[in-house]
């Protein structure tokens, strides 16, 4: 079969979902024919995505975030106002898709949580299947955590995974834990790169941090100034930045790559990042201590930040003190063998999934009549 993909470009986490998913459908003997990449002025596509992908990219303009003048709260109003300007460009890239999709005629085109992607399918309507994948798809799973307050980012949050679904025959829940399907929501594990599996997990000296926006970086370096004799490795993926930054003796700030990422969390003493979904689930197949912060104003990060908390994955903090962690006094744990079998899994479930697609074609489609 052939699979297409759309992939949201607002930070690395669907990013690197995608790739995993490439390359589990590689294994089975499927292609990815191309990939449609949502991009906005404030981020550059990091090189491991254009490496690792394997397909072609093509890129759009896309609904995003947009931050304050200090680039670390996201700011709703300007994000609402900014994109609703965008309207024009946006229904261009509609037809771009729908160009994309005409071209290489996929089976299966699958959505990382772009918009765009559930406005495509409800106003093209395509012959392939639609298929979304993300943890964003739990919101509608009975034992999925909402912040109290927040009516309206609760609203718009599960709007958009709304839009992003429209018409979707598969919802993949990318989850924590496992969970007990409900409805169209099919609980899922993480969708972790094969590269993990041939990492040693080392305790050592130094702290580890990823931050999706930039701003922060203020906040790493006033901490890192109190702790001299504390090494501290950033990654961010700051644009015009160059690849390695010095910014202090015992701090250093790194671009967005995936292999060396993945080395460093492997031998860190501990992780510290925003609360995305797939940072917090490679540190959990390491086991590693974890401290999330959410980021300001983006309610999905709330919502994981109180999810993380809740199931005593790591704990939570408003800015980047990483003495929280030492004080904390988090016991070092082996990874759990249940998480690592379970995330082992998806080469069963992607078969079962393309099973049921195709005995599902098989009934849909009309008879040969013969005589």
């Amino acid at each position: 079969m052939k699979f297409l993909f759309l992939v949201q470009g607002e930070g690395r986490g669907h990013m690197t979902q995608a790739i995993s998913f490439a390359k589990l459908v590689r294994t089975q003997g499927h292609t990815v024919c191309g990939v449609v990449l949502g991009k906005s002025k404030r981020r550059a596509i990091p090189d491991f995505f254009k490496r690792e992908i394997s397909a072609p990219i093509h890129w759009i303009p896309s609904p995003n975030f947009v931050c304050d003048k200090n680039e670390k709260r996201i700011s709703l109003s300007k994000t609402i106002t900014k994109n609703l300007i965008q309207t024009p460009k946006y229904l261009l890239s509609l037809w771009q898709i729908h160009q994309v999709v005409q071209n290489h005629q996929p089976d299966i085109i699958v959505n990382f949580y772009d918009q765009l992607g559930g406005l495509y399918n409800l106003i093209f309507r395509p012959k392939a299947e639609y298929w979304v994948i993300g943890h964003q798809y739990l919101v509608n799973h009975s034992e999925f955590l909402f912040p109290e307050g927040k009516s309206l980012e609760k609203s718009l949050f599960k709007l958009n995974t709304q839009i992003t679904s429209l018409g979707a025959k598969t919802q993949l829940a990318l989850s924590f834990e496992r969970l007990k399907s409900e409805g169209k929501t099919q609980v899922v594990p993480p969708l972790l790169r094969p590269e993990i599996n041939f990492l040693e997990p080392t305790s050592g000296d130094f702290l580890l941090t990823y931050m999706v926006n930039p701003g922060y970086a203020e906040d790493v370096i006033e901490y890192a100034k109190q702790v001299p004799d504390q090494g501290i490795k950033v990654y961010w993926d700051k644009k015009d930045a160059a690849e390695t930054v010095q910014a202090l003796p015992n701090l250093t700030f790194h671009q967005v790559n995936d292999k060396s990422f993945l080395q460093d969390m492997a031998t860190c003493k501990s992780l510290v990042c925003t609360a995305g979904f797939e940072s917090v689930c490679e540190a959990m197949y390491l086991g590693k201590q974890l401290m999330v912060i959410p980021v300001e104003g983006q309610y999905e990060q709330a919502c994981n930040a109180l999810e993380i908390q809740h199931r005593k994955i790591g704990i939570t903090s408003s800015c980047f003190d990483f003495s929280l962690l030492e004080n904390k006094a988090m016991e070092q744990t082996k990874t759990p063998q249940e998480f690592i079998q379970w995330q082992n899994s998806w080469g069963e479930i992607l078969q079962n999934l393309l099973t049921k697609e195709q005995t599902s074609w098989e009934t849909s489609s009309p008879a040969l009549e013969i005589g």
